[in-house]
């Protein structure tokens, strides 16, 4: 009997993304899958029935975890959603793992297996599994697109009958792959750019992209591509060091976050302070508390004439692009494990042995499981 991939509506607000596009349904399906889809779930993502000829199209999400033995989502479900799924049933999506033990309890309950995709180990032959990248490549473009649609000033160089005007100043906090977008899109629009990260060797891949990197002297890189905790020193020698860069710009970008984790403050108050009047601020980091003093997530705020931005789930304003780029992860993820319409999961597999949050009634990872106090 062919495996049913469902896909319900995203029921977080605001939330515009589809877990599956036509393209990738179809891909499944010529796996010998079935796709279960409710009815309206890519209008957001500007999709139509159409689009989605050889699925089944459910009247609502209940119709949908009825059939489906795999639930494929973009954000978490809900306490209500996981009481629809049957027992045994694999839900892949972003499942915020070191959040909610509410949540995870319920899974467990329910002996549901999940896989976070937050949890996809970082190797080379899982990197068109990562969503978190793709959908971080789309929030560092809008991030720069949000700062130039505030900004006071042209990001080129303008020359006009009565003169020549400068170009803005952009400086990226974080050289991750948001990072690196913000820094090529801010680069593209003619703005001259400078970043900084406290891992030294993001250095050359700024440079590659456009920006004149900063060095404070600090290197705090560590395995898996995330920084270490600054000690006191070399979080003083940093504020000194940033504190002069940020008070030139006309457009700060802060991208520094880790999912589960609480975003570094990099700027405080004094430097928010120091920068000019009519400069802008975008903290992609606003949803873990913001790297920037001020940033309220959600909010646009001026403090002493500056203005700080602190959108959240950025993907989500770009939906069509960031949905197919979702979907082509998740595909990636679950294909290799699917012949003749039947899923069976290789447990041998370090993607899918690190990537499961919950299964068998239990939390598998021991992280998640530290922190959510299993």
């Amino acid at each position: 009997m062919a495996m049913v991939i469902g896909v319900p509506k995203e029921t977080v607000k605001g939330e515009c993304r589809v877990a599956v596009v036509p393209e990738v349904g179809r891909k499944f399906i010529s796996l010998g899958a079935e796709l279960c889809i409710e009815l309206g779930a890519y209008t957001g993502s500007h999709f139509c029935d159409e689009d989605f000829r050889g699925a089944a199209v459910a009247a609502n999400a209940a119709e949908v975890y009825a059939r489906s033995q795999v639930i494929m989502k973009v954000q978490a479900p809900g306490v209500d959603e996981i009481k629809m799924m049957h027992p045994g049933t694999i839900l892949i999506g972003f499942l915020r793992p070191f959040e909610g033990p509410e949540r995870a309890r319920l899974l467990c309950e329910k002996r549901i297996t999940s896989f976070a995709l937050e949890l996809i180990p970082r190797i080379s032959r899982a990197q068109g599994m990562d969503a978190l990248s793709s959908q971080a490549t789309v929030a560092g473009y809008l991030c720069t697109i949000m700062a130039a649609g505030s900004c006071p000033k042209f990001f080129p160089m303008i020359t006009y009958a009565a003169g020549t005007l400068r170009p803005a100043r952009v400086l990226v906090i974080g050289a991750g792959v948001a990072g690196l977008q913000a820094i090529a899109t801010a680069h593209r629009l003619g703005a001259v750019v400078e970043a900084y990260d406290v891992r030294g060797e993001t250095r050359e891949q700024a440079e590659s992209v456009g920006a004149r990197f900063i060095d404070t002297g600090i290197s705090a890189g560590v395995a898996g591509g995330y920084a270490r905790e600054l000690t006191e020193m070399e979080r003083s020698l940093q504020n000194e060091r940033l504190a002069k860069a940020v008070s030139q710009v006309d457009v700060l970008i802060t991208t520094a976050a880790v999912p589960g984790k609480k975003s570094p403050l990099i700027v405080s108050g004094d430097m928010v302070t120091g920068m000019k009047r009519g400069a802008v601020v975008v903290d992609m980091a606003a949803e873990g508390g913001g790297n920037v003093a001020g940033t309220q997530a959600g909010e646009t705020v001026v403090v002493g004439g500056v203005t700080i931005i602190g959108p959240v789930n950025l993907a989500s304003h770009m939906p069509t692009h960031a949905s197919e780029m979702y979907s082509r992860n998740l595909f990636n993820f679950l294909s290799p494990h699917i012949k003749d319409g039947v899923l069976s999961l290789d447990w041998s597999d370090e993607i899918i042995a690190g990537s499961v949050f919950t299964h068998a009634g239990e939390v598998r990872n021991e992280n998640a499981k530290k922190v959510l106090g299993f």
